[in-house]
C-alpha cells in the first residue's frame, strides 16, 4: 500500500511537470477580441507557488503575474472589451485596491470592462469593491454578492490555556502591542478595541467611497443602500448596485461575432507585440510571509516565507548585478522574528550603498517585523488598505506546570546561573529574571524605534508616539509619515524609475528575486512534505477564516524569542 501512494504521488507530480514544460499555444489575438479573465482564489506576492502549493492548493496565483495580464491587455489595441468573471477571491484590501486601479487603467485605455460576478456568498465585500471600479457589473442569476458591510472579528484563548492549565507569561513594549491577547487574554482590552475600531473606520471609508466613485453614487446613498441588506439581484439592480442580470453566456453574445479569448491562451502572447520594450531592469524582491531567521522560501504548508539569508542574499546579488538599475522591494509580511529583520534591515542598507535607489511597496500587510525590513527603504509606498506599523516587540512564554499537575505527570528543573530559569517550561519566571526580559523586550524595542527614526527622518520620539504596537492602514500612515505616497506596485515602479532618472512612463522590466526554485529543489520538498499534502490541510477544515489566519501566523513565530508582530490577526471581510 506504501509503495503504491508513492508511486501515485510520483505520477501525479510528473503529469504537472510535463503540464508546465507544455509549449505555449502562440495564438493569434484578433482585432476587436474580446478577453474573458478570472478573478479568484489566493494571490501571494512570490516568484512563482512552490511544486507542492500548486499541487495541493491550486488555487495560488501569482499577483504580479495577474497584473501584468491586465497591464498587457491594457497596451493591446487589439483587445476591444474584457470581461472579468469575478469569483471568491482570498485577498486583503491592499491588493483588492490594485486590482481596482488596473481595472480602471483598463477602462481608460478604451476597453470595456464587464464584472460578472460568479459566487453566491452571505457577504460579497471585496468582490463587489473590486467589481465597481469596472464600466457595467452584471450578476449571474443564482449568484448572491450583498454589500452588507464590513465586518471583523478576533478570538482570545486565554480561557483555553487555563482550562489545560497552561499559563502564559507575556512581555510587550507598547500598551496596542495586544498581539499576545489573543493567546494571552479572555476579552478584547480598551487599548485593542480603540485600534481594531480605527481600523475598521479607516477601511470602511476606503470601501464606501469606492463604490461611489464607480457606481457615481453619493456616499450617504451607498451608506443607505448597505443597511438596508439588498441580496438579491433585483434588489441590487433597483438601487444601482448593479447594472444587469445574465448569463455570462448572455453576455459575451453582446459582442456579437467578437472573437473570444480566455486568459490561460493570453498569458502565451509575447508583451513585445503589444509595444512592451524595457529600458532598464528593476529587481523586484520579494518579502512575504512570515520574518523567520536562515534560509528557506515557503512554510511546512506550502506558505511563502520571508527568510533573512535567503532574502539577503537577493539585496545582495541584486545590488552586485551591473544590469539591474534598481530595487523594488514587495512586501507582505505580518512580520515575526526581530533578529531576522534586523538581519534583512542590514542587507537593505548595504544593498543602497550600491548607488541603485530601493524603493518598498506594501501589499496587504507589512506591519511590525513587516515594517521593520522596510525602513531604511529611500521611499516607501502602500495601497490605502494596507495594514501597516506595529513598531513594537512582544514575548510569548508558556509554563507548563499546571497541565503536567493536572495530568499527573511528574517534574523536576535544575539551574546553574541567576537567570538560567528563562528557559524552563515549567516554572514562572522570578522576579529578577522577569525584570531581566522586560529590559531585553525594551532594548529591541529601542533599536527597532532607531531604525525607523533614522530610515524616516522623524524625531525618535515622534516614531514612539506613533509605535507603541499600534496598527494603521496605508491612508493613516501617510498621514503620520510612515509611508510616501499611496499607488501598489505600479507606482512603485514609476517612483523607481524616476528615482533612477528615468522617463516614468518608459517601459522597464522586472526580474524577481529570489530566483525560482530549480525543479530538483522543488520535488525534493514535495517528497518531504508528503505526509502532509496528504492529510487534511487547515485550508479544508471548517474552521473560521481568522483561525486558519492565526495557525499560519503561529507556524513561523520565534521559539523561542521576542517577537515582531502585529497586535491582531486581521480580517476585515
Amino acid at each position: 500500500m506504501r509503495n503504491l501512494r508513492r508511486f501515485l504521488i510520483v505520477l501525479v507530480i510528473g503529469v504537472a511537470i510535463l503540464w508546465w514544460l507544455r509549449p505555449g499555444t502562440g495564438i493569434e489575438v484578433e482585432p476587436g477580441s474580446v478577453l474573458v479573465f478570472t478573478i479568484e482564489g489566493e494571490y501571494i506576492e512570490s516568484v512563482e507557488p512552490p511544486l507542492i502549493a500548486r499541487l495541493v492548493g491550486g488555487d495560488r496565483r501569482v499577483f504580479a503575474g495577474m497584473l501584468s495580464e491586465l497591464r498587457k491587455a491594457e497596451r493591446d489595441d487589439r483587445i476591444a472589451g474584457v470581461v472579468l468573471r469575478i469569483r471568491n477571491v482570498q485577498i486583503g484590501w491592499g491588493k483588492a485596491q490594485e486590482i481596482r486601479e488596473a481595472i480602471e487603467r483598463l477602462s481608460a485605455a478604451g476597453r470595456k470592462t464587464i464584472a460578472y460576478l460568479e459566487l453566491a456568498s452571505f457577504a460579497a465585500n471585496i468582490e463587489y469593491y473590486i467589481a465597481t471600479a469596472a464600466d457595467e457589473i452584471v450578476l449571474s442569476p443564482a449568484a448572491r454578492a450583498p454589500a452588507i458591510g464590513l465586518a471583523a472579528e478576533y478570538m482570545f484563548l486565554g480561557g483555553l490555556w487555563e482550562n489545560l492549565g497552561i499559563e502564559l507569561e507575556v512581555e510587550r513594549v507598547g500598551k496596542y502591542k495586544t498581539f499576545a491577547d489573543l493567546f494571552a487574554s479572555t476579552e478584547m482590552s480598551e487599548a485593542h478595541r480603540e485600534m481594531a475600531n480605527s481600523l475598521l473606520d479607516s477601511i470602511d471609508s476606503q470601501f464606501v467611497a469606492g463604490i461611489a466613485s464607480g457606481r457615481d453614487l453619493s456616499e450617504d446613498f451607498v451608506r443607505r443602500a448597505i443597511d438596508s441588506g439588498a441580496m438579491t439581484p433585483k434588489e441590487m439592480e433597483a438601487l444601482g448596485l448593479i447594472d444587469s442580470t445574465r448569463f455570462l453566456d448572455e453576455i459575451i453574445g453582446d459582442f456579437g461575432d467578437a472573437p473570444m479569448l480566455l486568459a490561460r491562451d493570453y498569458a502565451s502572447v509575447d508583451p513585445a507585440s503589444v509595444g512592451f520594450d524595457p529600458v532598464a531592469q528593476f529587481a523586484l524582491i520579494y518579502g512575504s510571509g512570515s520574518v523567520i531567521t536562515g534560509e528557506g522560501r515557503n512554510s511546512r504548508t506550502g506558505a511563502p516565507v520571508l527568510a533573512a539569508d535567503t532574502v539577503s542574499g537577493a539585496f545582495d546579488s541584486a545590488a552586485k548585478d551591473d544590469s539591474i538599475d534598481a530595487i523594488i522591494f514587495r512586501i507582505d509580511s505580518p512580520g515575526g522574528s526581530a533578529l531576522a529583520a534586523d538581519i534583512v534591515w542590514r542587507a537593505t542598507q548595504l544593498a543602497r550603498e550600491s548607488g541603485k535607489p530601493l524603493v518598498v511597496s506594501f501589499s496587504d500587510v507589512a506591519a511590525s517585523g513587516g515594517y521593520y525590513v522596510a525602513a531604511g527603504a529611500d521611499a516607501i509606498l502602500a495601497s490605502p488598505g494596507s495594514i501597516t506599523g506595529s513598531i513594537g516587540v512582544v514575548v510569548l512564554r508558556p509554563v507548563l506546570r499546571g497541565m503536567f499537575e493536572k495530568l499527573d505527570i511528574g517534574f523536576a528543573s535544575l539551574t546553574r546561573g541567576a537567570h538560567a530559569g528563562i528557559s524552563l517550561s515549567t516554572e514562572p519566571l522570578s522576579e529578577t529574571t522577569r525584570d531581566r526580559l522586560r529590559s531585553e523586550v525594551v532594548s529591541i524595542y529601542d533599536l527597532f524605534v532607531d531604525r525607523v527614526a533614522a530610515g524616516r527622518s522623524l524625531d525618535r520620539d515622534r516614531v514612539d508616539e506613533l509605535g507603541r504596537g499600534r496598527v494603521w492602514t496605508g491612508a493613516q500612515a501617510l498621514e503620520r509619515g510612515l509611508v510616501d505616497e499611496l499607488g501598489g506596485l505600479q507606482a512603485a515602479a514609476r517612483r523607481a524609475k524616476i528615482a533612477a532618472g528615468i522617463d516614468p512612463d518608459a517601459d522597464v522590466a522586472l526580474v524577481p528575486y529570489p530566483r525560482p526554485q530549480p525543479l530538483a529543489e522543488q520535488l525534493n520538498e514535495a517528497f518531504q512534505r508528503v505526509a502532509i499534502s496528504a492529510g487534511i490541510g487547515a485550508a479544508t477544515l471548517p474552521i473560521p477564516r481568522i483561525a486558519r489566519a492565526a495557525l499560519q501566523w503561529v507556524e513561523s513565530l520565534p521559539a523561542p524569542g521576542p517577537a515582531l508582530l502585529p497586535p491582531f490577526v486581521f480580517d476585515i471581510h
